[in-house]
């Protein structure tokens, strides 16, 4: 992680609440995480150059409070001024009511819903590829 900073590559956002951080996602372009790359359930679906959201994180006291809408919100913001066309993501629909942290990481479809992204594959029923569209 620290030599993909030092050679400028992207690796993600963070999220503050005014000087703390307390949220974080991975955010690249898609061919630079290899396990997509050899996914079976997430395949891309064209050819278009796509830029993934493969893992997020919220601090344990700022969760189930917005962050990571305002997070995935803020993701659009920088696509937006870095003029990248399409945000992919792999967000978990929870089959049970209560999902343990260990299951969260990859983002909750609903966060995903409400920041405007639509789901694009459903080859897993409970993980959806999920894009959003900047025009």
């Amino acid at each position: 992680m620290k030599q993909l900073v030092w050679n400028n590559q992207p690796t993600g956002l963070l999220g503050f609440y005014e000087d703390l951080p307390v949220a974080w996602c991975a955010f690249a372009p898609r061919k630079d995480f290899p396990k997509l790359q050899k996914s079976r359930v997430h395949k891309p679906i064209d050819d278009k150059p796509v830029w993934s959201v493969p893992c997020t994180f919220i601090a344990k006291n700022f969760r189930r409070q917005g962050v990571s809408v305002a997070l995935l919100k803020g993701l659009i913001d920088y696509a937006k001024e870095n003029q990248i066309k399409i945000i992919e993501a792999y967000p978990t629909i929870p089959t049970q009511e209560k999902l343990s942290d260990a299951f969260a990481w990859i983002g909750l479809y609903k966060s995903f819903e409400r920041a405007g992204f639509k789901i694009v594959d459903r080859t897993s029923q409970n993980r959806p590829m999920v894009r959003y569209y900047i025009d």
